[in-house]
């Protein structure tokens, strides 16, 4: 009877409830966190080798900047 007794205390005893809730709560959390992260991966990925892509096409001509004078000599010639 005794063990009857310390198993319906057990079973009516709430302490730890409120953990187990914080704990489902973040596992959803988590969960969420890495769905959102796999189904964006992969539009970042092409979205930076696009970027790349196009950046990589570029050719700066150093030569033609006004104030330069084409020469390094910073503000001599060229701009005025």
């Amino acid at each position: 009877m005794q063990f009857f007794k310390l198993a319906n205390r057990f079973a009516r005893d709430e302490d730890g409830a409120v953990t187990v809730d914080w704990v489902v709560l973040t596992a959803a959390i988590v969960g969420l966190g890495i769905a959102v992260g796999a189904s964006i991966r992969s539009g970042v990925q092409k979205l930076t080798t696009d970027a790349t892509n196009e950046i990589t096409g570029y050719e700066i001509n150093t030569d033609e900047f006004p104030g330069s004078g084409g020469n390094g000599g910073g503000g001599e010639g060229g701009g005025e």
